[in-house]
């Protein structure tokens, strides 16, 4: 008879703080050297196409850890797969730092996306061990609002380590987080996945459980809502720096605040649905936060294609963009999650697929339309925002309110 699984870990703050930190680590591989996307374009005699590859292709790499990280930690438990996702992390970054010429960082980018990736992925399923279906909205999008603290404060801190130290000093910055993450998950993460499947790795039951989720309308439509609402936000981060810094004359200290501003967005979006999503409903905050997004976008294409090139006419409209991202995110992955207790992994896997795939190549679409001006940018947001309320409208429908 084998022995009785082992508790779940109790619910708390601290492992909230610590999955947080974990789930932020996308976030902060690409905001922190933002800032240095200009410096990069002069060091390695590249485009900004060329440069802007190292960020979708680390998305790229996102995307494609993902699929293999659910189904391991199904099999074999969140923690060990988490420590091996940090220690990629970590040794890739060290390649970052020493990289030189454009292509060694963007393979070193991938390579370090291939680790991150075991955080969001990880993360969410944690959260759906822990938490449960019913209470994973709520603590998702808190910490939605305490990640946003990354990308808020990141882009500021890029900047001046770029101006001071130069742009490896970045990559030496992500190289320091991991250790840290690293020793912290040794030392206080238990194990949560007490419904271990030993076939989850197994190809044919990999593809079974893709196959399912994949016929899920409910849950293909969250996914797209969710995905579509990231790669407007992903156009911004992809595009913004080269916009703000040639059309705008912004150094890179400036460009950090700008960008904290923009993220303030995400950070008031996510802790209103933190708030209101029991006296709401998610599904009733998801839709609304997707018919906001699409609002701003419109207005940010209306005001480019007005000739309005201001600065305010960017910061404003994507203020409200990424506060929609901070409604629509955690309401669709908790509802994407629900009913899938025994394959949160894979159902998280898929989804951080789709998202990053999707988001990759709107990163990519951005790069080389800037090189036929800085609408590509307002282009983007507005068809991705949108899509996000076309997509829950023709999945999902209007009948579902919680």
């Amino acid at each position: 008879m084998a022995p009785p699984a082992p508790p779940a870990p109790p619910r708390s703050l601290g492992l909230a703080f610590l999955l947080t930190t974990l789930v932020a680590l996308g976030p902060l591989s690409t905001d922190l050297y933002l800032p240095a996307l200009p410096t990069l374009a002069r060091v390695f005699a590249s485009d900004a196409a060329g440069v802007q590859l190292t960020l979708s292709v680390f998305l790229a790499g996102f995307a494609c850890g993902q699929i293999f990280y659910g189904p391991l930690s199904d099999r074999f438990g969140r923690r060990p797969v988490m420590l091996a996702g940090l220690a990629i992390y970590g040794a890739a970054s060290l390649a970052c730092v020493f990289a030189d010429s454009i292509e060694m960082l963007i393979f070193a980018r991938f390579v370090q996306a291939l680790g991150a990736c075991a955080g969001p992925v990880l993360g969410r399923a944690i959260v759906r061990d822990v938490w449960g279906a019913a209470e994973s909205a709520r603590i998702i999008a808190y910490m939605g609002g305490a990640m946003a603290i990354a990308p808020l404060l990141g882009p500021t801190l890029g900047g001046f380590l770029t101006v001071l130290f130069g742009w490896q000093s970045n990559f030496v910055v992500l190289l320091l987080v991991s250790l840290l993450q690293f020793a912290a998950v040794v030392s206080r993460l238990r194990e949560s996945n007490v419904h271990r499947d030993p076939a989850a790795t197994q190809p044919r039951q990999m593809l079974a459980n893709f196959r399912r989720l994949l016929a899920d309308r409910r849950y293909i439509g969250h996914v797209l809502t969710f995905s579509f609402s990231y790669s407007a936000l992903f156009a911004f981060i992809s595009g913004s720096s080269f916009v703000l810094a040639e059309r705008h004359g912004l150094t890179p200290q400036l460009y950090g605040i700008c960008f904290g501003i923009v993220v303030a967005g995400y950070l008031v979006g996510s802790l209103a649905s933190g708030r209101l999503v029991r006296r709401m409903g998610g599904q009733t905050l998801l839709l609304r936060g997707a018919w906001l997004g699409a609002v701003a976008g419109a207005t940010m294409w209306v005001l480019e294609v007005a000739e309005a090139h201001s600065i305010s006419a960017i910061l404003g409209p994507m203020f409200f963009c990424t506060a929609a991202t901070g409604l629509v995110m955690p309401n669709a992955i908790a509802a994407a999650l629900a009913s899938y207790p025994a394959m949160a992994g894979s159902a998280s896997a898929l989804m951080g697929f789709f998202q990053m795939t999707l988001a990759a190549l709107v990163g990519i679409a951005v790069g080389h339309g800037l090189a036929a001006g800085a609408g590509a940018l307002a282009a983007a947001v507005a068809i991705c925002t949108a899509l996000t309320p076309l997509s829950y409208l023709a999945l999902i429908g209007v009948r579902r309110s919680s």
